[in-house]
């Protein structure tokens, strides 16, 4: 299985993605044959600071849970309104 066929089934989900020249945790938009569309998020401000493509052969490590991606559920799930759909 290659890693964007299994990246597709964590789309919209928050992750942590290690690719040749960064890292960032963020959003999962959508997962592409050869490129993943990624919003990352200010740790600090808890805001979407810009959009990525990563071309997907050059991602090394994605974590997909742990104490830092629940950490950032919780503070992006505390800063939504009841009427936010």
């Amino acid at each position: 299985m290659r890693l964007v066929e299994k990246l597709r089934e964590y789309e919209n989900q928050y992750l942590f993605i290690r690719w040749a020249t960064g890292s960032e945790y963020g959003k999962l938009i959508s997962a592409g044959d050869d490129f993943i569309e990624f919003n990352i998020i200010d740790v600090d401000t808890m805001s979407y600071r810009e959009t990525m493509l990563i071309y997907a052969p050059l991602i090394l490590e994605v974590s997909i849970g742990g104490a830092d991606i629940a950490r950032i559920v919780a503070e992006v799930s505390s800063q939504m309104s009841i009427h936010d759909n």
